[in-house]
């Protein structure tokens, strides 16, 4: 079993930054790949961004391209979403979740979920 843990939820306003950390724990030699996924009220959970564990690559939702930043700490088994020019359209809980394999957008790909963290975006 793997173990995530979010951080660095809040509330701001647009145009802000926020910093969210997962850390993973557990049988963390069967990650591949690390994501982040967010989910607003009524409304379906949908991808943001996704980086390789091993090489580092990542891909991002066309919605936060160029505003957010996905990196990982191999050392420390933390990856971090980078959240810039934040919009209210951004509000919504978001997840981090781990899986074997390729990079996916499909949330149903990955196995493992942390408890998800808030983020509040004001106009």
């Amino acid at each position: 079993q793997v173990q995530l843990e979010e951080s660095g939820g809040g509330l701001l306003q647009a145009g802000g930054s926020l910093r969210l950390s997962c850390a993973a724990s557990g049988r963390t030699f069967s990650i591949n790949t690390m994501g982040w996924f967010r989910q607003a009220p009524g409304k379906e959970r949908e991808f943001v961004a996704a980086i390789n564990w091993s090489g580092g690559r990542s891909r991002y939702a066309d919605s936060v391209k160029g505003r957010f930043t996905i990196s990982r700490d191999y050392a420390e088994n933390t990856v971090v979403l980078q959240m810039n020019s934040l919009k209210p359209e951004d509000t919504a809980v978001y997840y981090c979740a781990a899986k074997g394999g390729l990079t996916d957008v499909a949330p149903s790909r990955y196995d493992y979920w942390g408890q998800g963290t808030q983020v509040t975006v004001s106009s």
